[in-house]
């Protein structure tokens, strides 16, 4: 593939979303830098050119120098010696290549030197990347990193350290450590305040620590002496160049092996205050996670995706029995399965994207001038939509992107199985979506209030109500049946009063909430767009649907005594 955005047409149809309007309006505050930034834009229509004149040319770099690296950086992988982290040979070429073509820093206000795009278009790149080299989009994306500085530190901080990151300075959050996994709450990395010095100190180990060797971190610490839980944690800001911090070691890997995963000892490490004390865990991590989770989602879209290319190449190629392997059923229900689970599950990447975008940049309005009764209306809608459908995005579309590279294997058959083809890097890469930046268990945690306090299911009454074309009509009837069992099963289990029970149920309810959410966004493109998305919207019913009988009746029937036994 030459070009990874021009050559898929799906990526293009999103961005002309129409809720990029708005988005853009809220972004460029009513393109007020147009008269001090030459690449500013001008209005809507060139606000949307310029983003995808950008997405083109990260396309073509993805095409013609990532892509081609991706092999020999797997092989190679980054090295470690004297405590620090050296990247292999092909993805410092990548990084020359995304820094002077000038993507880093794309979200941040010009005035940094940044592009000041949405969060949208971004996440398109960040898919791009990670449809060429999933671990290489783990080094390049961390840059959204910058997001929680920009919002939580204060103009000092934004002065010296945003400008950085878009020259293109890399970044990391230091989160994990050995005894601390999802638990973030048993962080003990000690934060103590030099007096001396002015400043802070910490002492202690991260560990799975992604690009851990990174100019600029964002690190989670203990700086309130006596305390065990949340309420004791800060966030800090360390730079690299002041010392401090040696890579013990970066771990040997199942897959993204161009991503360092490192180990970090902290030794008296020079550092500041990002934000307020005892706020880390309870506001800035949740945050940083937030935007993670959603970076993820989108590496899963782009796995997928490259799932699906390799694919679709090997079974138009392959001839077994006088034809090509792709007119046998068994081999196009396969191929038809997973591009209608890569449409769906990117659908709701990127409407998620978008309730993204307009509360952030809502967000950041506020802290210029005070918002309008309507503002902080639509603020708060769209604040309370991503935080919903966050935990969906990221969950779903990491499951997914592990079946597809799964059944991109099978197409291969035992072709799949041998190293020089691509399909098993896929399928390596694609396997920790669903545990890093919070295990698919736990975005059912995140999202399972929403499921109880009805707000998936206001959701989804209101897309019964959006318009859809005649084709896609007896779709729509089919999903709004999905919802009633959806709905029936949900009070089912509230009405058990039973919190063991409630938390067995959890994660089937979560999906059958994504699958109802997922088919109508589909049948939403597939009625702008059928030529792209009809096909997908057809496969795709009858698979959710299947799903959400299964969990229906698995839920119906449920006897807790059939499994606590297990526990035993």
């Amino acid at each position: 593939m030459d070009n990874f955005y021009t050559e898929i047409p799906e990526l293009r149809y999103h961005l002309n979303n129409p809720m990029m309007e708005r988005i853009c309006e809220l972004k460029e505050r009513g393109y007020r830098d147009k008269d001090q930034y030459d690449y500013a834009p001008q209005d809507y229509a060139d606000a949307i050119d310029s983003y995808d004149k950008v997405l083109e040319i990260t396309g073509e770099i993805t095409g013609q120098v990532i892509a081609p690296n991706a092999e020999g950086v797997d092989a190679e992988g980054p090295h470690c010696a004297n405590g620090r982290v050296e990247y292999a040979s092909g993805t410092k070429q990548n990084l020359d290549a995304m820094v002077k073509a000038g993507l880093n820093g794309m979200t941040m206000p010009r005035r940094f030197g940044g592009l000041n795009f949405p969060i949208t278009p971004y996440t398109m790149c960040a898919e791009i990347v990670a449809a060429a080299d999933a671990g290489f989009g783990n080094i390049w994306s961390l840059q959204d990193c910058i997001e929680t500085l920009y919002e939580f530190g204060n103009e000092d901080q934004h002065s010296r350290f945003i400008p950085r990151i878009c020259a293109g300075e890399t970044m990391s959050m230091d989160l994990t450590e050995p005894d601390a996994g999802s638990d973030l709450q048993s962080v003990m990395l000690k934060a103590t305040y030099d007096e001396a010095n002015q400043c802070w100190r910490l002492n202690g180990v991260k560990r799975f620590i992604t690009n851990g060797d990174a100019d600029l971190h964002l690190v989670l610490a203990r700086s309130e002496e006596g305390t065990r839980d949340g309420r004791g944690l800060s966030m800090f800001i360390y730079d690299k160049r002041d010392g401090g911090v040696n890579v013990r070691r970066i771990e040997n890997k199942l897959g993204i092996h161009g991503s360092p995963t490192c180990e970090l000892v902290y030794k008296n490490a020079r550092a500041e205050l990002c934000g307020d004390r005892k706020l880390g865990l309870i506001k800035y991590v949740m945050a940083l996670m937030n935007g993670a989770r959603l970076g993820i989602a989108a590496q899963s879209v782009g796995l997928s995706q490259a799932a699906y290319n390799e694919a679709l190449a090997y079974a138009k190629d392959r001839k077994q029995f006088g034809k090509a392997i792709i007119e046998f059923p068994a081999v196009y229900d396969m191929l038809a399965t997973i591009k209608a689970k890569l449409d769906a599950g990117r659908a709701l990447l990127y409407q998620t994207a978008r309730y993204v975008d307009i509360y952030k940049a809502l967000d950041d309005i506020a802290r210029e001038r005070k918002l309008t009764p309507e503002e902080r209306q639509e603020q708060k809608k769209y604040a309370k939509l991503a935080d919903a459908f966050t935990p969906l995005a990221k969950g779903m579309n990491s499951e997914y992107a592990n079946q597809n590279a799964y059944d991109c294997i099978q197409v291969h058959g035992g072709s799949g199985f041998m190293l020089e083809y691509a399909c098993q890097r896929i399928y390596r890469d694609a396997r920790i979506t669903s545990i890093y930046e919070g295990t698919t268990q736990l975005q059912t945690v995140a999202a399972i209030r929403y499921v109880t306090n009805g707000a998936y299911l206001a959701v989804l009454r209101d897309y019964e109500q959006v318009s859809c074309s005649d084709e896609m009509k007896p779709l729509l009837e089919r999903v709004k049946a999905m919802t009633d069992k959806f709905e029936a099963c949900t009070n089912l289990v509230k009405e058990a009063a039973d919190q063991e029970l409630h938390d067995l149920m959890a994660r089937r309810l979560y999906e059958m909430a994504a699958d109802c959410v997922m088919s109508h966004l589909i049948i939403q493109d597939a009625t702008r767009a059928p030529e792209l998305f009809a096909p997908s919207a057809k496969v795709y019913l009858n698979y959710a649907e299947a799903e959400v009988e299964k969990h229906s009746t698995f839920i119906r029937n449920f006897r807790k005594e059939d499994i606590t036994c297990y526990r035993k």
